[in-house]
């Protein structure tokens, strides 16, 4: 059984979970993401009320991304990143955690592998509600709402509920 309460560190991808998965690019590069408010609340408010650390993995690397998690005070934002679960696994190490205590939630086949580390060992997997089939598939919670438009903030509602009922 999952232990809502053993949850430490709620790990997000980017694209496609607090975005809704488009690139916008110029000439230059990636010219903005658009991000929801309320996934942005969840993230900075009702996280750190519950205990529980943001952390952002993901596999492009974006200033937009390190703007965003600077306003909302993410400490931890790893970019670039190809092998998340392996990324993960380390630092948590350092912290004193297991993937017992994750709550990941991601949108894609790339994050099947940190999904399925985290179930295996206790934690929980959560997803948007329009993440690929064999995600969707994964989670203990899908999301009604579509990669950024609420669908972090519905997850983190769903985690609170969750925690309150022990």
């Amino acid at each position: 059984m999952i232990a809502c309460k053993d949850i430490r560190w709620f790990v997000m991808d980017v694209d496609g979970t607090l975005t809704d998965g488009r690139i916008y690019m110029g000439p230059e590069g990636e010219v903005f993401k658009a991000f929801n408010i309320k996934d942005g609340y969840a993230i900075h408010e009702m996280l750190p009320q519950m205990g529980i650390e943001p952390v952002i993995i993901t596999a492009r690397h974006s200033k937009i991304v390190e703007r965003r998690c600077d306003e909302l005070g993410v400490s931890r934002v790893y970019q670039g990143v190809k092998t998340k679960l392996l990324l993960l696994e380390q630092l948590l190490d350092e912290a004193g955690l297991s993937l017992h205590n994750v709550a990941y939630i991601g949108d894609d086949v790339n994050d099947l592998p940190v999904m399925q580390a985290v179930i295996q060992a206790g934690g929980l997997a959560l997803c948007p509600g329009d993440a690929a089939a064999e995600v969707r598939s994964q989670c203990k919670y899908v999301s009604k709402c579509p990669g950024g438009f609420g669908s972090v903030r519905e997850c983190v509602e769903w985690l609170r509920a969750r925690r309150l009922e022990r």
